[in-house]
C-alpha cells in the first residue's frame, strides 16, 4: 500500500521521482490530501529548478577524483542553488 509515510521515506533517501509518483497516486485516491498536495508542489518546484542542469557537470561529478574537482563541483552547486 502506497502511503504518505512511504513517500516520505523515499524522499529522505533521495528517491524524489519515486516519492513524487506516490504522492500523485495518493492525490488521485484522495484529492483532499493536504500533505500530498504540499509535497507535490515542493518536489515539482525542485524538479523545475534542476531541469536545465548541465549534462557535462553530471559526467564531471561521476568522474571526480581529486580534491580540487570536488571543490569546483561544490562551487557550481552553490551557484545553481542560489540562482
Amino acid at each position: 500500500m502506497k502511503t504518505v509515510t512511504l513517500a516520505n521515506i523515499y524522499e529522505l533517501q533521495g528517491l524524489k521521482e519515486e516519492a513524487l509518483e506516490i504522492y500523485k497516486e495518493i492525490l488521485q485516491k484522495d484529492p483532499e490530501n493536504a500533505e500530498a498536495k504540499v509535497a507535490i508542489r515542493r518536489l515539482s518546484g525542485m524538479r523545475k529548478k534542476f531541469l536545465g542542469v548541465d549534462e557535462g557537470m553530471k559526467d564531471f561529478f561521476v568522474k571526480m577524483e581529486e580534491e580540487i574537482e570536488f571543490k569546483e563541483f561544490e562551487r557550481w552547486l552553490a551557484k545553481i542553488w542560489i540562482s
